[in-house]
């Protein structure tokens, strides 16, 4: 069915309702996607008209751009600017959007705000005041809200993810996106999922079943069974415990590199700040390097060199706004334990570089 196999909503609706506070239908408020990205491009299609600008904070995942473009959509930016010595380690509660500059942004054209938590890749959990600025002026302008939740599950103590489809006023304009790729680390599935009010869930529905139609059936039983089990084996809290301990791994291995960093407080990403990596004067970059900022050559120079792989947090920046992410690296640590390891073995090599 395009919605979604029933046991899969119907599992989503008894595991959700409750974060809600509110009874979830599974007929009419839930909705399965091929993956959480799927569903973020079904909803575009379904609202946007030609023109249509939607509100990004960056950095972003990188997706979300052509999933507006493609759809006749024109995305407008406003950074999280970090508050804060970025040259010491500090945490992603300091990063910080400035809500005036998001009043700015607003034109009679904008349409839908795209917003993320917990955040990648800073790893920022948004606190219940920050939300409500945000949701002032959601409701003030009138637009539709998508919540990309995908690391719901994710997220460290002593900070709780919220959800903003809960505060007052916000569940009648709320698309919230889940991801069973993200909750269970089975990305490759393609399982996602909506959650909303029936009259904006129709819309999703109408533009997915043009799309994809459905999402593949035994994969999504997979899902559903999943929860199901989730729910009564304590699964979401182990598996927090096992990502703290990661978190922990990644983080002094960065500390004894020398780098410092953001500690996350939802995801399994980690932004180091690059800064202070002495690259060779005469180090060669291959062609396609030309003309990017200075974070592509450090992570291109760090996987040939140092042997460790981290991504260029620029690529998640507006052109003009990449020069807020060309210090950073963005490292992840849904990893093994043997990989995090070799990871932190090979990051002492980044000693000799450090200014």
């Amino acid at each position: 069915h395009p919605k979604g196999r029933l046991r899969t909503r119907e599992a989503l609706a008894k595991s959700y309702s409750p974060l809600f506070n509110r009874t979830l239908d599974p007929e009419t408020e839930v909705i399965t996607s091929a993956g959480a990205n799927e569903g973020l491009y079904a909803i575009f299609a379904g609202f946007l008209d030609d023109g249509d600008e939607v509100i990004l904070i960056e950095p972003f995942f990188d997706q979300y751009i052509a999933n507006i473009t493609m759809n006749g959509g024109v995305p407008v930016y406003v950074p999280l600017r970090p508050h804060g010595d970025t040259n010491e380690i500090m945490s992603s509660r300091d990063w910080k959007l400035d809500i005036n500059e998001l009043r700015s942004k607003i034109t009679p054209r904008s349409k839908i705000l795209v917003f993320n938590t917990p955040h990648n890749p800073v790893g920022k959990v948004f606190s219940e005041e920050e939300m409500l600025e945000i949701a002032q002026v959601v409701k003030e302008h009138n637009l539709l809200l998508v919540s990309d939740e995908v690391y719901d599950r994710l997220y460290y103590k002593p900070d709780v993810h919220e959800r903003i489809a809960n505060l007052p006023g916000l569940w009648e304009r709320t698309i919230t996106v889940g991801s069973g790729g993200k909750t269970f680390g089975t990305t490759g599935w393609r399982v996602g999922w909506s959650i909303g009010p029936k009259n904006l869930i129709k819309t999703v529905l109408a533009a997915q079943t043009r799309i994809v139609f459905c999402v593949n059936s035994p994969l999504q039983e997979a899902i559903g069974i999943s929860i199901e089990e989730a729910d009564t084996h304590d699964y979401y809290e182990k598996n927090i415990a096992l990502y703290e301990q990661r978190r922990e791994k990644l983080c002094k291995a960065l500390s004894d590199a020398g780098l410092p960093y953001t500690i996350p407080q939802g995801s399994y990403f980690i932004l180091a700040n690059t800064k202070r990596i002495n690259i060779p004067e005469n180090y060669e970059y291959p062609e396609v390097l030309n003309g990017r900022p200075r974070d592509f050559k450090v992570c291109y120079w760090m996987a040939k060199e140092i042997g460790v792989v981290a991504i260029p947090p620029s690529e998640f920046y507006s052109e003009e706004n990449r020069h807020l992410g060309e210090d950073y690296a963005r490292f992840a640590f849904c990893k093994t334990d043997e990989t995090l390891e070799a990871a932190a073995k090979a990051l002492l090599k980044l000693k000799k570089y450090i200014k």
